[in-house]
């Protein structure tokens, strides 16, 4: 019976150490990228005083023919009043000829006898205006460098549904490499004594600096 419990005990500790190894490699394997991304991002973000963004602006103009004007005034309805809606189909094949602008599954808002798209992106911002009177069409584009960029990416801003799946699915694999790795840190840590001192360390260090620092 002495020699059995030993064994057993042995044999659990090998399975889940057999299990956590392949859990964790895994999960660090999947994450590696993003971490790298974010903690890149961190740091430009916590120095985006310092860090300064030359935006560069892109302007282009041209007119709407005036069977689509007409459909657009159609379109919205009664013209009194502003209205909000998804971009015409027509409109939006129309831009995409015209200026290269993709404005598919964008709002539309119309304001008085003007037409006007908000073209939100990562790393800067666009907007395109049709008046619905002249046909006069004018797009806007801003850029503000691939720094401004990775950093709505770590936002999540103006990203877009699958980008706002993959940090979700990011934050999961990050927290089974954060949970395994703190498994492994206890079935370890009769052989490295600093073991929980470090842990707490990580605990105790930004617990203060929040509490007796940041008002």
């Amino acid at each position: 019976m002495t020699d059995t419990q030993p064994a057993n005990g042995q044999a659990r500790r090998a399975f889940w150490l057999k299990h956590l190894h392949q859990w964790h490699w895994i999960s660090s394997a999947i994450c590696l990228i993003g971490m790298l991304l974010f903690a890149l991002t961190g740091f430009t973000l916590n120095h985006a005083g310092q860090i300064e963004a030359k935006p560069r602006v892109e302007t282009r103009t041209a007119t709407a023919p005036r069977g689509l004007l007409e459909s657009l005034k159609a379109a919205r309805g009664d013209t009194s009043k502003d209205a909000r809606a998804p971009v015409p189909p027509a409109l939006s094949v129309w831009l995409s000829e015209a200026l290269g602008v993709d404005a598919s599954g964008r709002e539309a808002e119309w304001q008085g006898d003007e037409l006007y798209v908000a073209l939100p992106r990562p790393g800067g911002d666009a907007w395109v205006s049709v008046a619905l009177d002249s046909g006069e069409t004018q797009y806007e584009l801003t850029t503000r460098g691939w720094i401004s960029y990775l950093n709505d990416l770590h936002k999540g801003r103006n990203t877009g549904r699958a980008w706002s799946l993959f940090i979700d699915a990011f934050a999961l694999a990050c927290l089974v490499f954060s949970i395994t790795g703190l498994f492994l840190l206890k079935l370890h840590a009769g052989g490295r004594v600093a073991t929980w001192p470090l842990v707490g360390l990580g605990v105790v260090v930004p617990l203060l600096l929040a509490i007796l620092f940041i008002h």
